[in-house]
């Protein structure tokens, strides 16, 4: 078997985070489109982004899939990992974002990606709940905002799983998403709150909180059309924890780039779409001002990011042991 272009050493070592850079990359081709959309403008840069959100995701795909044959011992040493396991579903999440950004461009194409990634996001959801419920022995230091990752891509099938029909399969996948948010939620807080602090490299995933109600307010919109009450309380609850975050903003300042950064990425594009939505149908200069002042920052935080990421690639520092 021809071994790709990757020192043998950092293709073991290649880790399944790098898919949040995927997830951030859709989530600005999203946020763009959303913009576009308000704006009345062409689909033009949304489908550049998309383009090039593509282009990495099918290169990272090759590797990780060279990496599962080439060193299965270091992919189910991911997987037993007690935090690294929940990245994995960041694989169908991105299939799903694919599926929700082609939608608009060719139904066929993002029916296909959404069945992939509905089928594959169900059986990592329940595979993963069956190893945190199993009989590993979890400790509360191995908990983090990570853990909501799982239950995004539920409320992530939705968003196009509505659209293209699949109306009781959403609500199924929704339902599921919302009921595991909440637990982890309570989990979570207790974590942050009553244990140690986070280690460095997963401060970043604080952000993530933001992202199941940011994402659970398009995908009920999805389902319903209707932005009532339960709607207004997942957009609210996610500006909160929003400010939540910025309440910690000093810890980012000190800690090094890792691949942990990107989960700022795709939390922020959850938001920014969520404003526009609310915007569009309640017609809210507010909210109109939050979504463009949100979409600002998420162009800033991208850009940093795969500059970051260039830079820590170039000098190897990324896939290395840990």
């Amino acid at each position: 078997m021809q071994k790709p272009n990757f020192s043998d050493d950092r293709l073991e070592n290649f880790p399944v985070t790098f898919f949040a850079i995927v997830m951030g990359m859709l989530g600005l081709t999203l946020a763009t489109h959303a913009a576009e959309t308000a704006l009345g403008a062409k689909a033009t840069a949304s489908l550049i982004i998309l383009a090039v959100s593509a282009t990495i995701m099918l290169a990272i795909s090759v590797i990780y899939v060279s990496k599962l044959l080439i060193h299965r011992k270091a992919v189910i040493e991911e997987w037993n990992h007690p935090v690294k396991i929940a990245f994995f579903p960041t694989i169908s999440i991105s299939v799903l974002l694919l599926s929700i950004a082609i939608l608009p461009h060719h139904r066929d194409i993002a029916t296909v990606l959404w069945w992939a990634g509905m089928l594959a996001q169900g059986a990592l959801t329940l595979t993963v709940v069956a190893n945190w419920i199993g009989h590993r022995a979890f400790q509360p230091g191995h908990l983090s905002p990570a853990w909501f990752i799982p239950a995004v891509g539920n409320v992530i099938v939705p968003v196009s799983g509505a659209a293209l029909g699949y109306t009781e399969l959403s609500w199924l996948f929704f339902s599921a998403g919302l009921v595991f948010w909440i637990v982890l939620l309570t989990l979570v807080m207790n974590r942050l709150i009553f244990h140690d602090p986070l280690p460095a490299r997963l401060v970043p995933t604080l952000v993530i909180l933001i992202a199941p109600p940011a994402v659970a307010f398009v995908a009920y919109f999805r389902l319903t059309g209707e932005i009532d009450a339960f709607a207004r309380i997942l957009l609210n609850v996610g500006f909160v924890f929003a400010g939540v975050v910025l309440t910690q903003f000093r810890k980012f300042a000190q800690i090094p780039f890792a691949l942990s950064w990107w989960a700022l990425s795709f939390p922020v594009a959850a938001l920014t779409i969520a404003s526009f939505l609310y915007a569009e149908h309640t017609a809210s200069e507010g909210h109109q001002f939050v979504a463009g002042f949100l979409y600002a920052g998420l162009i800033v935080i991208v850009a940093g990011l795969l500059i970051r990421t260039a830079r820590a690639i170039r000098q190897r520092n990324i896939c290395v042991p840990e």
